[in-house]
């Protein structure tokens, strides 16, 4: 496997590739944003329509926390899965693939008619098809892109705010208009389209990438018993997983219940409640990460502890706003909250691979990275069900607030990695 991490040993596609294939690199970008709009989109629908799915199939809150926490377990667990796929077999099928499986999974959504069902195809089936996507579509961009890599991803990732937004915002309005499962519909059947344009334009990525290896033969296999000795014997890892599944828990539970949150206390239109439940957070998180992302590499040089510290201050930061956004009683209150809230999700997003990688060296980060994910996913998993069931028996308000102190003991966990692991860890 050629170590990816070793950027002065790594292949140039534009140098190896002709004129086409330099053009193609941001062809490929824009349609990989499409996909990761849909799929970001596809998550959203179901979280934005909440409240006319339950009267529609007579279920209770509970029970449409149990649809979110099977998705994300599913998600949890393919994600490693994913990873290796895209390394075995040409990224374009997985990609495909995966636009494939989710987008007929949302559309089959749109014809259910109960829980069993609803779990199938929106938990199992759309679950599945969106765990495939990132890893193989990561790598694609990796692959063609070298000095240009950093503005490729970053484009790709803005996909990811901008569906939830959007996406969301869609899948309400369509909701209220023309019935919820026109929304699935409407969602599944793009899918399938940007499917077709996605085979039709992606090249041969294993071809292109023989080409590229011919001006490279330092390839090494590293063996997974190695991998993974190396990434689970540093306390460190353990810590900063645990912090980002506290992180991951809170944000699957805000944007699975937040739309409802707005619809049933401020009686916001379900259009409106879907759109700015996520168009403030997010919108304040492009601030925050691209301040603190070029903050913590101004000073990463002169204090190597820096992007954990980045990290902590943005879960210890965040805490007081989220329970704001749950406990403010003026919408324009939960605003600010959300938006104070997405502030410092941003400064914690800023870091979050890159402190990994401080204590994980280059050629092990890839299986770092999966275990990190997956551990987060599965923690998150629960947050919707829990939020549903504190909904019926409680107060979903008060269960919006309680996600602050999970923040708390996030920033728990990389304070008590800074104080007592991290020198040992870090690989100099």
């Amino acid at each position: 496997m050629l170590n990816m991490n070793q950027h002065n040993r790594e292949p140039c596609p534009v140098s190896s590739c002709n004129q086409p294939c330099a053009i193609y690199r941001w062809e490929l970008v824009a349609i990989l944003w499409g996909a990761f709009f849909l799929n970001q989109g596809d998550r959203q629908v179901f979280n934005s329509v909440i409240p006319l799915i339950k009267e529609d199939l007579a279920l209770n809150d509970v029970q449409i926390g149990l649809v979110g926490t099977i998705f994300t377990i599913v998600y949890g667990l393919l994600v490693p899965i994913a990873g290796y796929a895209g390394d075995a077999i040409q990224k374009r099928w997985v990609v495909a693939l995966s636009l494939l499986t989710f987008s007929l999974g949302t559309l089959a959504t749109g014809f259910v008619g109960g829980l069993v069902f609803l779990i199938v195809f929106r938990s199992l089936a759309t679950g599945a098809g969106e765990a495939f996507y990132y890893p193989a579509a990561n790598s694609l961009i990796g692959q063609y892109h070298f000095e240009s890599r950093a503005r490729a991803m970053a484009i790709h990732q803005t996909a990811n705010y901008t569906g939830i937004v959007i996406g969301g915002w869609m899948a309400a309005w369509i909701g209220e208009s023309y019935g919820w499962r026109m929304s699935f519909l409407a969602f599944g059947g793009a899918g399938l389209l940007w499917t077709i344009l996605f085979i039709l334009r992606a090249r041969n990525d294993t071809r292109d990438f023989a080409e590229q290896l011919k001006t490279d033969t330092t390839v090494q296999k590293v063996p997974l018993s190695e991998a993974l000795r190396h990434t689970l014997n540093k306390p460190t890892t353990y810590l900063l997983a645990m912090a980002f599944g506290g992180m991951v828990f809170v944000h699957i539970g805000y944007v699975t219940w937040m739309p409802t949150l707005l619809y049933e206390k401020f009686q916001v239109s379900l259009a409106s409640a879907g759109f700015f439940s996520m168009f403030y957070h997010h919108l304040f998180a492009y601030f925050g990460v691209l301040i603190a992302a070029w903050l913590s590499d101004r000073y990463a040089g002169s204090r190597k502890q820096v992007r954990m510290e980045v990290e902590f201050l943005g879960l210890l930061c965040g805490a007081p706003f989220i329970y704001v956004t749950g406990s403010a009683d003026t919408l324009w209150i939960t605003y600010l909250g959300l938006a104070g809230f997405g502030l410092f999700r941003g400064v914690y997003d800023s870091n979050l691979f890159a402190a990994l990688f401080d204590v994980i060296e280059p050629r092990y980060r890839a299986t770092g990275t999966g275990i990190m994910l997956s551990f987060a996913f599965l923690i998150g998993a629960f947050s919707p069900l829990l939020l549903g069931w504190l909904k019926e028996h409680v107060d979903l308000s008060m269960g919006i607030s309680g996600l602050a102190i999970v923040y708390l003991l996030s920033a728990l966990m990389i304070f008590v990695a800074l104080r007592w692991f991290f020198e040992k860890d870090y690989c100099k």
